[in-house]
């Protein structure tokens, strides 16, 4: 059987993808990755970010500003990021939330440009995909006062955090996406974390060109190498390939709604 995967979270606009885009897309599709999502990290951005989901049909994109461009970035109010959102391959907002790694825009800055991307959410009914980083008792506090207000889909992505953030996440009805960090050998309480997540909550991601995978590690990463991060998260879960495969994918497509189910060419690989 086959292994069809949908890496939700890589970066095709960046340069580092520039000289090879067709090629990295193709590699993708030949290990087995039915679908990518490109991610947005600035509004000002989007319509190069659109041209290239337009340009593949296995290829959807968001909008979205990273909370590190919250401050450089012009602010979008949740109208004008839905407006953005009707393009058709558009099928999330984000990446948006909180980094206090690098904390590049005022805490209160990045907050409301976070709250500004969950209103849109919940107006357009298209999932949040949510960037947190060493900020997980202010995100999951902005999270239970913005679900308090009307409910709304999201995942938090590249997940590395606390196991306390995950349980909020699970309490809220989000999803946890994983990237090759679990795959990393120093990472075994991530992992202890992945097995704990029911299945029927958790997507798989690169995150390319950062993060690349054990056995590419120290490599630019790309959304072909998605394949590897699923084999430790099936190992994990005590599943075959094809079965962790299969429900990953069908946890996409039902949070990601707008993209279409999978054709039978997109799962020839």
């Amino acid at each position: 059987m086959a292994v069809m995967l949908i890496d939700t979270h890589c970066h095709l606009d960046f340069p580092d993808f520039a000289p090879e885009q067709p090629e990295i897309v193709a590699r993708a599709h030949a290990a087995g990755v039915g679908r990518m999502i490109t991610i947005s990290t600035h509004v000002a951005k989007f319509g190069f970010i659109a041209a290239i989901a337009e340009r593949y049909d296995n290829v959807f994109c968001t909008v979205g500003t990273h909370p590190n461009h919250a401050l450089d970035e012009p602010e979008a109010s949740p109208e004008q990021l839905v407006e953005l959102a009707k393009h058709p391959k558009c099928v999330a907002f984000g990446e948006a939330g909180l980094d206090y790694h690098y904390n590049h825009a005022p805490k209160e800055t990045a907050a409301r440009v976070f709250r500004n991307h969950i209103a849109a959410a919940r107006i357009a009914g298209l999932p949040l995909v949510i960037h947190t980083r060493d900020a997980d008792e202010d995100c999951a506090a902005i999270l239970r006062d913005e679900m308090g207000k009307g409910t709304f889909t999201a995942l938090l992505h590249c997940f590395t955090a606390s196991r306390e953030l995950a349980e909020t996440a699970m309490e809220l009805g989000l999803y946890i996406s994983f990237s090759g960090v679990v795959t990393f050998k120093n990472s075994q309480n991530l992992r202890d974390i992945a097995a704990a997540i029911p299945l029927e909550r958790i997507l798989v991601e690169t995150d390319a060109p950062f993060l690349a995978p054990v056995p590419h590690r120290g490599k630019r990463n790309e959304p072909s190498f998605v394949v590897d991060t699923a084999r430790v998260l099936a190992g994990l879960k005590g599943l075959s390939e094809a079965d962790f495969a299969a429900a990953t994918t069908a946890n996409a497509l039902r949070l990601f709604s707008r993209m279409p189910p999978l054709g039978a060419a997109e799962m020839a690989a």
